[in-house]
């Protein structure tokens, strides 16, 4: 079973879902950590840590743009070497250089090249395996999970050795990531080619090609769906965000431990793993649209938050993250294979580059609006205001590929 499992994915998919398991595993040992590290090591106070977060998250968006950029004209082997190179240098140079201003600095410029390889990941993904659809990115969404789940393990093993050791650690990974991507991948150094740049795909629109025309991609219909996408996408990670941010100040506040809180993030990431079955299942039986996955992933979203608004007991903060885990598998996936389905040629990394700064956007975003309802208002307003902003997006996810499908319609009746 196991052998057919991998024969069913293209070797070179296999060898990038590996590459993205080392990569985030590394990213992983610092991310988490960062918080602490500024606040307990650089002796600075939180509101501080959370601005120096921010910055990196918005040269994370920049990066997320430049990358999608670079792989199409540069090709997304030399993209993914560049984002690599630069941030190696980054975690090696903060594990030897232990000044404030230089930690921001840094802070900013890894932010940027770790940005730079995401959207290129998927935006691989989909050039090396297009027939595959969605499967081809829920196999780079499930390393992805598997490294954060691995990272965040170890990385509070090393960091009680030392938080230098962090930083080397997280450099030798981004040494092992290279070295994968440029031996296993080294056929792909060169720029797909592009035999008509100007002729869309359009796969589940019946095949018909329309013409792009105009001075920008966002003046297209393909852009104008794109830019629906992101927003629905952006607004989606606000809530998702609260997770990783607020609420584990709320659930400290009502006496949980830290390890009762860092267990919900074990039970994400073993749930990713554990129940892959039953979600193929459901996506190739119930939900085979990419539309009706994300829909049926974002009302689950709500469901998850919906039931914190009930109690508050830890059980309920785990049924809570479990019903959340099963939306964010439907989600996550679906909307990166959406854009794929958008993508112009020529244009993959730039589709893939712009979901991948909006929900960047969300993740930069969310915990602030979450803290501010948190400390103005109450948690439970807090999360009141996540169920219905979780419901929002379900307006983009219903109409994101209306401009396109009304272009292809004119088209046909010419």
């Amino acid at each position: 079973m196991v052998s057919r499992l991998f024969a069913s994915y293209p070797r070179e998919l296999w060898i990038l879902a590996l590459g993205a398991i080392i990569n985030v595993t590394g990213a992983s040992f610092i991310w988490p950590l960062n918080n602490i590290y500024i606040t307990t090591i650089l002796d600075k106070p939180a509101t501080i840590a959370g601005l120096v977060l921010m910055l990196h998250a918005g040269t994370g968006i920049i990066g997320s743009m430049v990358g999608g950029y670079l792989h199409d004209k540069v090709g997304g082997v030399k993209t993914i070497l560049t984002g690599g190179i630069i941030s190696t240098a980054c975690v090696f140079s903060l594990a030897f250089f232990r000044d404030w201003y230089f930690y921001v600095f840094i802070m900013g410029v890894l932010g940027f090249g770790n940005a730079l390889v995401l959207p290129v990941l998927n935006a691989m993904a989909g050039t090396i395996w297009p027939k595959g659809g969605r499967r081809a990115f829920n196999l780079v969404y499930l390393s992805q999970n598997l490294g954060v789940a691995v990272g965040s393990a170890l990385g509070g093993l090393v960091a009680g050795v030392s938080f230098q050791l962090v930083f080397i650690v997280n450099g030798i990974t981004n040494l092992i990531f290279l070295a994968i991507i440029l031996i296993g991948l080294r056929n792909k150094m060169k720029r797909p080619s592009v035999e008509n740049t100007s002729e869309p795909k359009t796969k589940q629109y019946d095949d018909v090609h329309v013409k792009v025309r105009g001075p920008s991609i966002w003046q297209s219909p393909y852009g104008i769906s794109l830019m629906i996408l992101c927003l629905g996408f952006a607004i989606t990670w606000i809530p998702y965000a609260q997770w990783s941010t607020n609420f584990s100040s709320y659930m400290t506040d009502l006496g949980f431990k830290l390890s009762q809180y860092s267990l919900l993030w074990t039970i994400n990431g073993a749930l990713i793993i554990l129940a892959q079955p039953l979600c193929s299942l459901l996506t190739q039986r119930v939900l085979k649209g990419l539309r009706s996955q994300m829909l049926t992933g974002l009302l689950i979203f709500a469901a998850g938050f919906g039931v914190l608004t009930i109690n508050q007991s830890y059980m309920f903060f785990v049924i809570g993250m479990m019903i959340v885990t099963f939306g964010e598998m439907l989600l996550w996936p679906a909307i990166p294979a959406a854009a794929a389905e958008l993508s112009t040629p020529g244009k993959e990394g730039f589709f893939q580059g712009a979901i991948s700064g909006s929900a960047t956007a969300g993740r930069m975003f969310g915990p602030v609006i979450g803290g501010f309802l948190y400390e103005n208002f109450s948690p439970i307003i807090m999360i009141y205001a996540m169920v219905a902003i979780c419901l929002i997006p379900m307006i983009c996810y219903m109409v994101y590929d209306r401009p396109v499908y009304s272009k292809v319609q004119e088209t046909l009746h010419r």
